[in-house]
């Protein structure tokens, strides 16, 4: 059964997108197939991979039922890799989940009165019970709005992406909270944290070493070994829509993201 994992973080510019895109690349070169999920109406994920925003490409026709999850799937350069782009129509998403939100809280009678929170959790179930991936990886917008919860309830784990400055520590307690409500409440009692990765490391502050330190002191072995460094190659790859080890196979940041891959891969259990 594949593992599904929810990529996040409230605060934007944490490398959170990079590393998708970057880890799913990553996994695919030691051989584990990968379903990318661009959930953000940005579509950077999308971009980064070398496509277009395309109309109804993304999974809001699935929101509203008017399609299938696996008939939005399509393959990328990357070996093991295939992806639900996005585009901005899913911008709409957020809208159409907070209507249904309200229609719920009116009473009105629907099929699935739990629509608006279960959506996607339904729909990936055909990837759930299939063999086609070993992963999948959906990466969220920068927020904790309806369309990230969403997200949140259909996965099995959560990786949150970590920049080593103050702001991002600050706001990371919001997410794993939020992941504890939803485990007590027993809307996903399942949900675990399988990771911190922290990202734009800059070796030559002390701000970077010290908040290393205090990820560490707190998660303990939830932290990454592997520590992303801040890199002008792994922020020009997006740009040529290409994954960092595709790029600049031989960067340090190419090679920080391989590693990374393989401690996923290894935290999951899975055998390379």
């Amino acid at each position: 059964m594949p593992s599904v994992i929810a990529i996040t973080n409230q605060k934007g510019g944490v490398g959170k997108t990079t590393t998708a895109v970057n880890i799913s690349a990553c996994l695919g070169a030691i051989g584990i197939k990968v379903l990318l999920i661009d959930m953000d109406a940005q579509a950077n994920c999308t971009s980064g991979l070398g496509f277009e925003k395309t109309p109804n490409a993304s999974l809001y026709p699935v929101l509203l039922g008017e399609r299938k999850l696996t008939g939005q799937i399509i393959k990328t350069e990357c070996e093991n890799v295939s992806i639900i782009p996005s585009e901005f129509d899913l911008c709409a998403a957020e809208v159409e989940l907070a209507r249904l939100s309200f229609e719920t809280t009116k009473g009105k009678s629907r099929k699935n009165p739990d629509h608006h929170l279960t959506w996607l959790k339904e729909a990936l179930k055909p990837i759930i019970k299939g063999k086609e991936f070993d992963v999948v990886l959906i990466d969220c917008p920068p927020s904790l709005g309806k369309l990230t919860l969403s997200v949140l309830i259909a996965s099995h784990m959560l990786l949150i992406p970590l920049q080593c400055e103050y702001y991002p520590l600050e706001g990371i307690s919001s997410i794993t909270d939020l992941m504890n409500q939803l485990k007590s409440s027993g809307v996903n009692k399942q949900l675990e944290l399988i990771g911190v990765l922290m990202t734009m490391f800059d070796s030559r502050t002390n701000l970077s070493r010290m908040v290393v330190g205090e990820v560490r002191e707190h998660f303990k072995d939830k932290v990454f070994n592997t520590i992303i460094p801040r890199a002008t190659r792994i922020a020009e790859a997006p740009s040529h829509g290409k994954p960092i080890i595709q790029y600049d196979p031989y960067s340090a940041g190419s090679a920080a993201y391989e590693s990374a891959a393989i401690e996923l891969a290894k935290r999951l259990g899975i055998k390379q």
